[in-house]
C-alpha cells in the first residue's frame, strides 16, 4: 500500500509538472473512481435533505419486510430440502406481473452516444418478458468509436433488506436453466461477478446463447463450466470456473454484428443441479516456464 500511494504521487507530480488536463489524469489513474467504467452518471439531479428523508421514509416498510424475509429464510434454511436433484429454482420470471420488469436494467449504444441501436424490455399479451429492438451497427462520427450494435438487459444488483449489497449464492448447482422463444440470432449471456477492489468490478463469465427461431418455446440448459472468463469485453488469457457464491448479476446482450430487428421473448431463468454432470470447466489450460515464450 505504501509503494502503491508513493508512484500516484509521483505520477501525480509528473502530471502537473507536464500541465496535464484533469480528464487525462483520471483516464491515466491506476484505479477507477465508479463502477460505470467512464460513462457519465445517470442522476445529475441533486435533491433536497428533505427529498432524501421522505424517500426513505417511503421504502422504510419494504426494507423492514425483506429484513423480516431474510430473518425466517435463516431459521428455515435447510440445504436437504431446497436444493433438490433435477429441480428447477427459478431465479426470475415474467409472469404477468409489471413489477419483474422493475428487477431488470435495460441499456443500448445510443443511450452513451456510442451508436443508433435501441431497446426496450416489456410484457407480451401472455404475460412473458420481451427483450426487442433495432440493432445499427453504424458508427457515429466522433472519431473515436470503433465498434456500435449492441443492446442489453441485466438484472439489478442483488441486496438485502436496508440496501446492503448480496451476491448470490449458487454452489448446489451446476446448470443454468432458461425457457426462450427466438427469432434465430444468437445472444450473449452474461453472468456478473463483480468483486470488491475496482480491477474486479467487471468481471463477467459470458456463453453464446443460440436460439431455433419460429413459434415453438425452447429449453435451454447450460453447464456453469461452459461459460469463458471475460472483463469489459476482452476474453482474458488465465481462464478459472465461475466462484458461484459471488454472483452480482444476470444479463443478456443483443449484438451479433448484424443491423436489424431482434426479438427474444422469456419465460423463466433459473439453476438446476445435474448430479450427472461432472465437468468442473470446459478449457484447458496450458502452463509455461517462466520467461518461455511459445511462437
Amino acid at each position: 500500500m505504501v509503494m502503491y500511494t508513493k508512484i500516484s504521487r509521483v505520477i501525480s507530480t509528473i502530471l502537473e509538472r507536464q500541465h496535464v488536463t484533469a480528464p487525462l489524469a483520471r483516464q491515466m489513474s491506476f484505479w477507477e473512481k465508479d463502477r460505470r467504467g467512464g460513462y457519465p452518471s445517470t442522476s445529475t439531479e441533486k435533491r433536497s435533505e428533505f427529498w432524501h428523508i421522505r424517500n426513505g421514509l417511503s421504502l422504510l416498510g419494504d426494507e423492514l419486510r425483506l429484513f423480516k424475509r431474510e430473518v425466517i429464510e435463516r431459521f428455515e434454511n435447510d440445504p436437504v430440502l431446497l436444493y433438490r436433484e433435477n429441480e428447477i429454482d427459478v431465479v426470475w420470471r415474467f409472469d404477468g406481473d409489471e413489477k419483474s420488469l422493475s428487477n431488470w436494467i435495460v441499456t443500448a449504444d445510443s443511450d452513451n452516444g456510442e451508436g443508433y441501436s435501441n431497446c426496450r424490455l416489456e410484457l407480451t399479451k401472455s404475460g412473458r418478458g420481451l427483450f426487442s429492438g433495432h440493432l445499427d451497427t453504424r458508427l457515429p462520427k466522433t472519431g473515436d468509436i470503433k465498434r456500435a450494435g449492441y443492446c442489453n438487459i441485466k438484472t439489478v444488483r442483488a441486496r438485502k433488506s436496508f440496501k446492503r449489497e448480496a451476491n448470490y449464492d449458487w454452489n448446489p448447482y451446476n446448470h443454468l436453466v432458461m425457457r426462450v422463444r427466438g427469432d434465430g440470432r444468437s445472444y450473449l449471456l452474461n453472468i456478473s461477478t463483480a468483486g470488491y477492489f475496482d480491477l474486479m468490478w467487471h468481471d463477467v463469465y459470458h456463453y453464446v446463447l443460440y436460439t431455433r427461431g419460429g413459434p415453438y418455446w425452447q429449453y435451454v440448459k447450460i453447464p456453469f463450466s461452459k461459460f469463458f472468463f471475460a472483463s469489459k469485453g476482452r476474453v482474458q488469457d488465465k481462464q478459472e470456473p465461475i466462484p458461484l457464491d459471488s454472483i452480482v448479476n444476470f444479463g443478456i446482450t443483443a449484438g451479433d454484428k448484424v443491423t436489424g430487428p431482434f426479438h427474444l421473448e422469456i419465460d423463466y431463468i433459473g439453476v438446476i443441479y445435474d448430479p450427472n454432470h461432472k465437468e468442473e470447466f470446459a478449457y484447458e489450460m496450458y502452463r509455461t516456464d517462466k520467461n518461455i515464450a511459445a511462437h
